[in-house]
């Protein structure tokens, strides 16, 4: 992929972005919760149950909830405004997210953990995707939305290699349900001072009691094609994270789960640091295709190492072909998505991450419990060849096609929307 640096602008005059910051800080406390949710789950399910399918799949159920539930969020957040949506869901999330630790720790049956998992998948606030979403009414036909989107994802890999670590230490040295408590309060408070930030959020497609005609995000073909890459993705975070787990406990040092993956997401995030100072040439598309087919080929040596160095190696060129991935992917959804509709794509995509990392929990922990140490590395492998293989065949449709009318966005905001 041929690539020059040019002068365009770049993380500085991002970050100079007026009012930018009033939503930034809130956002990145308010996301931080995200990263500790999964494995804080599997590590309390698998110390009151011993077992790591069941862990897996308590985290399942969460993912599949959210996964769910995140883009009517969006689709809510988009009708109704961002402040509507957040401070009933992280009231929802703390409550439900408290009451899944209390029946862990009191050895309730399966049945009653996934009937709580369920509310604490479903009410999990997508700040990731209205933080992009706020980006996009700042720079709205700005060479810096590319900029915009490496830096989102360097945010949010960054809260995965703090959330993981925090989490693994709560609940190794503090006590196993440490980890899911904190990620109840972070949420919580984090949420709300998000909430708070009403002068940033975009324009409601409800203006007064006039309603604007609204098109779903998923009606468009090349988000369907991207929602495969990402549950691709997710099948990486989840397999990385019950598959290190195992790991680190069948040599006699759980205290490395943390350090691991914290390793392959410091990889994630540097490479997005670079990607995002980089002017490419080559199309997004063609940038999708070839990246992901390098995070399939990395993923796939994941399953034959039995060292924590080469794990650590692998995992560090694993986290860097995500990022690209991730960066593309939310690029191209300004190019391919009518503005009305894009927190709903944005949900889409973090819910096919979420549904992937679910999938990828159950089955990578069933493998693990069943099979030799190190099986539910073979989850990485297959998500992302099968995605891969999904993205050649149909990379055509993640060329924007020219949008033919435009519909105005209701009384007191007639901004000219194109859609399909």
């Amino acid at each position: 992929m041929a690539s020059t640096v040019t002068s365009r602008p770049g993380y500085g005059q991002l970050l100079r972005t007026r009012g930018a910051w009033t939503f930034l800080l809130p956002g990145f406390a308010a996301r931080q919760p995200f990263a500790m949710l999964t494995i804080s789950i599997v590590l309390l399910v698998q110390h009151t149950t011993g077992s790591y399918g069941a862990a897996g799949a308590a985290a399942a159920v969460t993912g599949v909830s959210m996964a769910l539930f995140a883009p009517y969020s969006g689709r809510l957040a988009d009708r109704y405004g961002q402040r509507a949506v957040l401070i009933p869901g992280v009231l929802l999330h703390a409550l439900s997210g408290l009451t899944l630790t209390a029946l862990a720790l009191a050895h309730a049956p399966l049945w009653a953990l996934f009937a709580a998992a369920v509310p604490t998948g479903a009410s999990v606030p997508q700040v990731g995707p209205m933080v992009r979403a706020r980006w996009g009414v700042k720079l709205q036909g700005s060479p810096l939305m590319t900029t915009a989107a490496a830096f989102e994802s360097v945010t949010d890999e960054l809260t995965f290699v703090f959330g993981p670590l925090l989490a693994t230490a709560l609940c190794t040295t503090v006590a196993p349900a440490a980890g899911l408590v904190t990620e109840a309060a972070l949420t919580l408070l984090g949420g709300l001072l998000f909430a708070a930030q009403k002068s940033t959020q975009p324009a409601t497609a409800v203006a007064g009691h006039a309603r604007v005609e609204h098109t779903s995000a998923l009606r468009v073909p090349g988000v369907r094609v991207l929602i495969v890459a990402f549950l691709g993705i997710g099948s990486v975070f989840g397999g990385m994270q019950v598959s290190l787990a195992a790991f680190t406990e069948s040599i006699g040092e759980p205290g490395l789960n943390g350090v691991l993956y914290g390793v392959f997401a410091a990889g994630n995030m540097l490479s997005g640091i670079v990607f995002g100072a980089v002017a490419w040439k080559t199309a997004p598309q063609r940038r999708l295709v070839v990246g992901y087919g390098a995070l399939a080929l990395v993923a796939s040596g994941l399953w034959a190492a039995h060292s924590v160095l080469v794990i650590a190696g692998l995992g560090l060129l694993v986290g860097m072909c995500v990022a690209p991935a991730l960066i593309t992917g939310y690029t191209l959804v300004e190019g391919l998505v009518p503005a009305g509709a894009r927190t709903e794509a944005f949900t889409w995509l973090t819910g096919a991450v979420a549904l992937g990392q679910a999938a990828a929990v159950t089955i990578a922990g069933q493998l693990e419990d069943r099979f030799w140490g190190g099986a539910g590395f073979l989850v990485p492998m297959g998500g992302t060849v099968l995605a891969a293989v999904t993205l050649v065949a149909l990379r055509s449709r993640l060329v924007a096609r020219p949008r033919s009318r435009t519909v105005a966005r209701g009384v007191g905001h007639r901004v000219p929307v194109t859609v399909d």
